[in-house]
């Protein structure tokens, strides 16, 4: 089933109820942003000039969840990055091999979670929502729980019955877990939709909570790009630090880019360079050498 609807986001409460951490869940490859995410692991691609897992980080503390003892994040492909990224914002799990998947990466914190709910969100999950800011915009998640069942963040699904939907609606990229049925999972390869949601749907113990806002989960080239324009609003987002002589069209342009030529709809990637005689048109560029369609 669907709710609650605990009146306009802007009036709940962005504080988290007593025992519940954040895991972010940064270690997957991106195979889909490829050859994108040979240069910089999903979670740290910027939409907005802001890396996506700057992002998370950001939402949990405008849930009043900050620091290691609150808030992990796990990594695992170019996992070096991602630990530089988060230094001592949050607590770090770091998967040998290759990524556990979702399941497998909140398994491998169940000593840290250690009977606390958990509240689970995708670093590549893009949220905006213009009546509230990030935190509060998904409060009401949190609101009210019971602290034994499943909650997801959700949206009306284009197609209600199609496959992968819950209660007719795609999921947004967070999720609430109890600590009952996370002390059980395994840190071996799994995910979240069979070792946990699913179970809890057929048990009746899951609950949709609509989002209001916009969601992209930035996993392909096109919802990537989408995500960017959005964040830059009807103009362009330009860096301070970086430097346009060229022209700019709705794009995004990162610190220590250079655009002498011209972007439209574009996204140019932080110490990118496009040259004079370039006209890019809805596309991402990377370096001085990388280029990738969005259409």
């Amino acid at each position: 089933m669907t709710g609650p609807d605990d009146g306009p986001a802007e009036s709940r409460t962005a504080a988290p109820p007593d025992g519940v951490c954040a895991v972010v869940l940064a270690a997957g490859e991106g195979t889909r942003l490829r050859p994108l995410t040979e240069r910089l692991p999903k979670a740290l691609c910027p939409v907005g000039n802001v890396p996506l897992l700057d992002r998370a980080l950001a939402r949990l503390a405008g849930l009043g969840l900050t620091g290691p003892a609150a808030v992990a994040v796990n990594a695992c492909y170019l996992g070096d990055q991602v630990v530089d990224r988060v230094g001592d914002q949050a607590h770090l799990s770091v998967e040998p091999g290759s990524p556990l998947g979702t399941a497998g990466g909140v398994g491998r914190l169940r000593d840290w979670i250690a009977g606390r709910g958990v509240l689970v969100g995708n670093a590549d999950a893009y949220l905006a929502d213009p009546a509230a800011p990030p935190g509060p915009d998904i409060a009401a998640l949190l609101a009210g729980w019971d602290g034994d069942s499943v909650r997801l963040l959700g949206q009306p699904a284009p197609d209600p019955s199609a496959p992968g939907t819950f209660d007719g609606h795609v999921f947004t990229g967070f999720s609430l877990l109890p600590w009952r049925l996370v002390r059980d999972l395994p840190a071996v390869f799994g995910d979240l939709v069979r070792a946990v949601w699913r179970p809890a749907e057929a048990a009746g113990r899951l609950t949709v909570v609509p989002y209001r806002g916009t969601f992209y989960d930035t996993g392909t080239p096109a919802d990537y790009l989408a995500a960017n324009l959005h964040a830059a609003g009807d103009g362009c987002l330009i860096d301070p630090a970086a430097t346009v002589t060229g022209g700019c069209h709705r794009s995004v342009v990162g610190a220590g880019a250079t655009v002498r030529g011209e972007v439209t709809r574009s996204v140019v990637w932080p110490g990118a360079t496009v040259g004079a005689d370039e006209r890019l048109h809805a596309v991402i560029r990377a370096g001085a050498d990388l280029t990738v369609p969005a259409d």
